[in-house]
């Protein structure tokens, strides 16, 4: 793996995130792959799986948007950051905004077999201050 191929599979990630296509979201993962929506929860195991969680609740079309670069990549060993925001019905605005990691390890054939989530809420903006009581 090396930063150009998996800024590429981050792409088709969003696509096939977009699109809640069966079998592009298939060809991101090997056939074994685990798949963790938050690092401390067992993962969900092989590829149907982990297509059947996707569809499970798809996000509504134009809900969201999102950005994800590579970070670093070392050997099968690939870390992204970015940025996922919600949206209101208007489309624009945002409801509410994560920062995200990605923790990913690849086979040699360039699908995923390790994918491990990080996401951060946005902290609410800080309250005008109110005058001391």
């Amino acid at each position: 793996m090396d930063r150009a191929s998996f800024g590429a599979w981050l792409d088709r990630y969003v696509e096939a995130w977009r699109t809640y296509d069966r079998a592009a979201i298939g060809d991101l993962f090997t056939e074994d792959a685990e798949y963790r929506f938050h690092p401390f929860d067992p993962p969900v195991r092989g590829r149907a799986a982990i297509v059947a969680a996707w569809l499970e609740s798809p996000d509504a079309p134009g809900s969201w948007r999102c950005r994800y670069a590579p970070y670093a990549v070392e050997g099968d060993d690939a870390v992204a950051h970015g940025w996922t925001e919600y949206l209101v019905d208007d489309g624009e605005t945002v409801d509410r905004r994560y920062a995200n990691a990605y923790l990913c390890r690849f086979s040699p054939d360039g699908r995923c077999a390790s994918f491990t989530e990080y996401y951060v809420p946005q902290r609410p903006r800080a309250a005008a201050a109110a005058p001391a009581a």
